[in-house]
């Protein structure tokens, strides 16, 4: 019959070492990482304020009005909002802006008329307002580009009989007769020849062109009155 194996010994048990002997942590070591507080998060901010409905009114005028060339109105309605809302920095910003375009194309000359049907359109209209010199001014380019256009010659007979200068008015008058003699109706009823109607002369040539038919007529009475 086979021994029982004896049995091991008990492992005995672990003691605590004294302080003295207690292998210390290296120095390199140093003591564990400390984890930073994470910072606060920042409130979010609040939207911008909207400008006034006063300023925001304006600024569209101001847009609708460029958008027509009206650039004197475009220019008050930004210049509106610079001078009745400068807290709000980011309108006044974009006014300044377009109230410098309105300026500047505020005080750009335009234009002047070009073709001759252009400086006649606007020769009639200087003389309606009264505008003399620069109907003679825009009459005498077209006659310089051509010397015997009747409407050109017209006007510029009519500055001449305003102003009480008869003889170049009366000399010009007959010009135009010479080349459209149914203007003669329109002179006998136009006011600026009211200079001219005291003059024999001025009957004369602006008497109405005679059709055959008037002539035989007057023939006719003449023949009759002879009898």
């Amino acid at each position: 019959m086979a021994k029982r194996p004896a049995s091991r010994p008990l492992r005995a048990e672990r003691k605590e070492r004294p302080e003295s002997t207690r292998v210390a942590a290296p120095a390199s070591m140093g003591a564990p990482p400390v984890r930073p507080a994470a910072a606060p998060t920042a409130p979010p901010s609040a939207p911008p304020a909207q400008p006034p409905t006063e300023a925001l009114s304006l600024f569209q005028h101001g847009m609708e009005a460029m958008q027509r060339h009206a650039y004197v109105d475009a220019g008050r309605a930004f210049q509106g909002i610079l001078m009745g809302f400068p807290a709000e920095r980011a309108l006044g910003e974009r006014a300044t802006v377009y109230l410098a375009l309105c300026e500047r194309e505020a005080n750009r000359k335009p234009a002047g008329p070009r073709t001759i049907e252009e400086r006649l359109t606007a020769a009639t209209a200087a003389l309606n307002n009264d505008n003399d010199a620069q109907a003679e001014e825009l009459a005498r380019s077209v006659l310089g580009d051509d010397p015997k256009h009747d409407l050109a010659l017209y006007l510029l007979a009519a500055v001449h009989a305003r102003r009480g200068d008869t003889t170049e008015a009366l000399s010009l008058l007959s010009k135009v007769l010479a080349i459209t003699p149914e203007a003669s109706t329109q002179a006998r009823a136009d006011a600026d020849f009211e200079n001219l109607q005291d003059f024999d002369e001025f009957w004369t040539m602006t008497e109405p062109p005679q059709t055959p038919h008037t002539n035989q007529a007057r023939r006719g009475r003449r023949l009759r009155g002879e009898r």
